[in-house]
């Protein structure tokens, strides 16, 4: 299984948001490329960024960190957040993202997933974020009529592989993953299913293997101690 450490990004710092309120945003790091420092030092071969300020607006605001970390590190990347066009996606990869993730556009613009997979095929994920099942869109503030798994059929046929299946509900809460939704997508769409929100003890890392999980990411739990990446990765990974 895949471990993601986590760095989320507003205003150019590396921050978290409980349950992705906006209003509850916590700094730990003013240097985004110094996290991804400890999480490669600790053997992450994969980190997982979000441009929450990208998400919240519709613009990337992160190809510069990507460019930084992927300059400095020898470290695959995987992004997401405020893409939007063909052309966000490009400038992503350009600057050394392996994989990109399209949110909020799977729902409102699903030919953009479309056009993307027939462009750069596995470098392209969908990013499912749900709230009681139902998706949600715009960095979280708005939720839509569409149910989350019925989301994945659609981007199963699109050709996409990869969802990155987000609980706005766990997030940052470190109340553990919402394991019985995430083993549900996996069993109902045979695709590859990254769990996110709420990780924060080595048993939840441990839940998540347990039902197949494709990877898992880790955020809050890592910037406040609570789980070790390395000890996480030379278990799990």
């Amino acid at each position: 299984m895949q471990i993601y450490p986590a760095i989320d990004i507003i205003d150019g710092k590396a921050v978290r948001l409980s349950q992705g309120s906006f209003d509850s945003v916590t700094v730990f790091n003013d240097e985004p490329s110094e996290a991804a420092k400890d999480w490669v030092e600790a053997g992450a071969d994969y980190i997982h960024i979000v441009d929450l300020d990208g998400a919240r607006y519709g613009r990337s605001f992160v190809i510069d960190i990507i460019k930084d970390i992927k300059s400095k590190y020898n470290v695959n990347i995987q992004t997401g957040g405020g893409v939007r066009s063909l052309r966000d996606i490009e400038d992503r990869i350009s600057a050394g993202a392996s994989r990109v993730i399209i949110g909020t556009a799977a729902v409102k613009n699903p030919e953009l997933v479309r056009e993307a997979v027939k462009l750069y095929g596995d470098k392209i994920a969908v990013g499912v974020d749900a709230k009681n099942g139902m998706v949600a869109v715009s960095g979280w503030e708005e939720i839509s009529s569409v149910r989350a798994v019925d989301l994945c059929h659609e981007m199963k046929k699109y050709g996409v592989n990869t969802i990155i299946y987000t609980d706005i509900a766990k997030d940052g809460m470190m109340s553990g993953p919402n394991i019985y939704a995430t083993k549900e997508l996996i069993e109902k769409t045979g695709m590859d299913i990254i769990a996110s929100g709420g990780v924060s003890h080595m048993r939840d890392v441990e839940n998540v293997k347990n039902i197949n999980a494709a990877g898992v990411i880790i955020g809050k739990a890592l910037y406040s101690g609570a789980l070790d990446l390395k000890e996480v990765i030379e278990k799990f990974g």
